[in-house]
């Protein structure tokens, strides 16, 4: 059985936690940040939890992470 390739791209975007849960950063925050509030920039910043229905799709993408 050949090995799977990995997704570079998904590879560059996802992580995974220890429990297994797949960690992502958050969209909106590249550019036309003038109006945008300070609060909402600085929210962008930090990375949350990819949510439970989109992880199966992901993980098939980075098989080796």
């Amino acid at each position: 059985m050949p090995k799977i390739k990995t997704h570079r791209g998904a590879a560059k975007r996802f992580s995974l936690t220890g429990t297994g849960k797949v960690k992502r950063n958050k969209a909106y925050a590249s550019h036309i940040l003038t109006k945008k509030t300070t609060k909402r920039k600085r929210n962008l910043r930090k990375s949350t939890i990819l949510d439970a229905r989109d992880t199966r799709g992901i993980k098939m993408l980075i098989p080796y992470m």
